[in-house]
């Protein structure tokens, strides 16, 4: 037995560059899991200087020089980020504090019609109404503490996001600014031999970029398609369900059907079975259909080519290390290690 780990080992591991490339893989593995909590302002920051660089790109290709191509988005990203708390923001805080109110009502609403399935159906029997009516009016009760101890968590953790939002951006202000001399810096700890590393990187980026920046458009495309309808029709909490319905897109296939259910609970709660809620259900079932059948190929036709198993597995696995994060960067990260399989030496030398 050792004797075929030892051979295999030697088989994959032979080559230095290979060695090279686990060891940086390694490394960045340990320093996100064992220190990510301490270092999520900087790693945010890192994020968002990668995704703003391939803006500062765009503007260099249009002749502007690098300095004022840098100018230029990281205006664009403060305006942004502006937009999103003074006006996103407050609205959703709002609407979330206008929906705990309401969970009384709701639930109560809830309770009447579950009583009356007797009379509606008679196939229902009085003792299963109660059972119902009893599990079902504790989940609810559940759904509302957990939106109780999520706002009091904000309020918690209001100073850590005021520290974040000074932090962040000035990260992000040096990191594009000084990239050159970061990249230039960093190189001076890597051996002078690392082709591999540098191939398995340039297909990453090329991958990851397309993909992050794609996924974030779809974000603010799909959320702003779904709330204008929404809004028209006067739906409440138009813009949480327009955010909830965006982030959705984070995760493949599931996210889609898992948002649906709030979007259908609240317009039902609000209209009952009218057409008002027909029509509000079809709007934004064509906004789906839409993202799915020609947004999604038009921004990802050429960035990811993976089973969708996969995908799914690399949500759930990463999602469980990273939560949030890990739901995100789940596609890229896949990415990565289709990138790795695909260019160690000695799975080449097989396929040749």
């Amino acid at each position: 037995m050792i004797e075929v780990i030892r051979g295999w080992f030697e088989k994959h591991f032979s080559d230095p560059q290979a060695i090279l490339l686990v060891t940086i893989l390694v490394l960045g593995f340990i320093l996100v899991l064992v220190w990510g909590k301490i270092l999520t302002p900087v790693l945010a920051g890192i994020i968002i200087a990668y995704i703003l660089e391939g803006l500062v790109k765009r503007f260099t290709q249009l002749g502007l020089p690098r300095f004022f191509a840098f100018l230029l988005t990281y205006a664009i990203f403060i305006a942004a980020l502006g937009l999103i708390l003074l006006g996103l923001v407050p609205l959703v805080i709002s609407q979330v504090s206008q929906l705990i109110t309401d969970f009384p009502r709701i639930l109560n609403k809830v309770q009447q019609l579950i009583l009356s399935l007797p009379e509606q159906y008679p196939v229902f029997a009085d003792q299963e109404i109660e059972n119902m009516l009893g599990s079902f009016s504790t989940e609810l009760v559940s759904v509302g503490q957990k939106l109780l101890s999520v706002s009091l968590a904000s309020a918690v953790d209001a100073f850590n996001i005021l520290v974040y939002l000074v932090v962040v951006p000035l990260l992000v202000f040096f990191l594009l600014k000084d990239k050159e001399d970061i990249v230039a810096w960093t190189r001076r700890f890597l051996p002078e031999n690392r082709s591999l590393a540098y191939s398995v990187w340039k297909e990453v980026d090329i991958k990851m970029g397309n993909y992050i920046r794609g996924k974030l458009l779809e974000i603010v495309i799909v959320g702003v398609a779904t709330f204008i309808p929404l809004k028209a029709m006067g739906m409440n909490y138009a813009a949480t369900m327009s955010l909830l319905v965006g982030l959705s897109v984070i995760i493949p296939y599931v996210g889609a059907v898992a948002v649906t259910i709030p979007v259908a609970m609240i317009a039902w709660f609000q209209w009952g079975a009218s057409s008002d809620f027909v029509y509000t259900m079809i709007a934004y079932l064509v906004v789906q259909f839409l993202d799915g059948n020609i947004l999604v190929p038009l921004l990802f036709s050429e960035v990811v080519n993976m089973h969708p198993a996969a995908i799914i597995i690399a949500v759930l696995f990463f999602g469980g290390l990273w939560g949030v994060w890990g739901v995100f960067f789940a596609i890229p990260l896949a990415t990565l290690i289709q990138a790795v399989i695909n260019s160690w030496p000695s799975l080449q030398k097989q396929n040749v």
